[in-house]
């Protein structure tokens, strides 16, 4: 379990996105490396030695004879190197981890602080097609709307649309709250779940300023429930769809 975790971050973009990097401080080591062997004219060990503790190329020439200032120089030049390409992968691991959710909670931030100034505004809990549809002529029309979903898929849809969104599950009352539902003037219920858009409205009720609530149900059996949990309107959209066809299938009739 622990393995898939570090996988789960450590996945095959970071990886790759650190490559560079990675080859670039691989590339510096065996230069450096090779580089003070030829200079000081020693093994490759020494030299590897060299690159971690450069006060032993000082003790190699008290006793040998050789380029000791540009051996010194090529030393330090390498270290810096080192130094340069380590932050640069500590710099992308860190950016491919985690960037994405600190833009992800300030994102969250700034959306939450929008929200707060928000008021008059109309909540439309779910995101699927009929939410979806009633958000953006809302929206169209000048009406400012604050959707609540739960579903991510639904949610990235929202942000792409460009409403105001709370993420979480519309039947806790602090989510309720999140979306200003004090200051709401109007409320939809329209996941297309009649049981949950009842307990909706149950929970927009009991808020000290609770705004107009909207349910859709399924079918005709739960509308009187709906009126009792508290809803102010009940839509069936199946009935709303066959009344409006019914209307266009209707024959025109004769002028007078």
């Amino acid at each position: 379990m622990a393995l898939d975790n570090v996988w789960h971050y450590f996945d095959r973009q970071i990886l790759r996105r650190t490559l560079v990097p990675i080859g670039v401080f691989v590339v510096t080591v065996v230069a450096g490396v090779l580089g003070l062997s030829m200079l000081g004219n020693v093994g490759l060990v020494e030299a590897t030695f060299w690159l971690v503790d450069l006060t032993s190329i000082d003790l190699h020439f008290e006793e040998h004879t050789g380029p000791e200032r540009a051996t010194k120089a090529y030393a330090i030049l390498v270290t810096v190197g080192l130094i340069l390409s380590g932050l640069w992968i500590g710099e992308t691991v860190v950016t491919e981890a985690f960037g994405g959710r600190i833009q992800s909670e300030v994102s969250r931030a700034t959306m939450h602080r929008r929200i707060e100034n928000t008021d008059d505004h109309v909540i439309v809990c779910g995101y699927g097609m009929f939410g979806r549809t009633i958000a953006n002529r809302l929206t169209e029309a000048g009406q400012t709307v604050v959707v609540i979903e739960i579903d991510e898929t639904h949610a990235e849809r929202v942000r792409e649309d460009g409403h105001l969104l709370v993420t979480g599950d519309a039947r806790r009352e602090q989510v309720l709250r999140s979306a200003g539902v004090e200051r709401a003037t109007k409320l939809v219920a329209a996941i297309d779940d009649s049981n949950v858009n009842i307990q909706i409205a149950i929970v927009s009720g009991t808020a000290t300023s609770s705004p107009d609530i909207l349910v859709r149900v399924g079918k005709e059996m739960y509308e009187p429930v709906a009126r009792e949990a508290g809803a102010d309107d009940v839509i069936i959209p199946e009935v709303v769809s066959g009344e409006r066809v019914t209307r266009l299938l209707e024959p025109e009739r004769p002028a007078d």
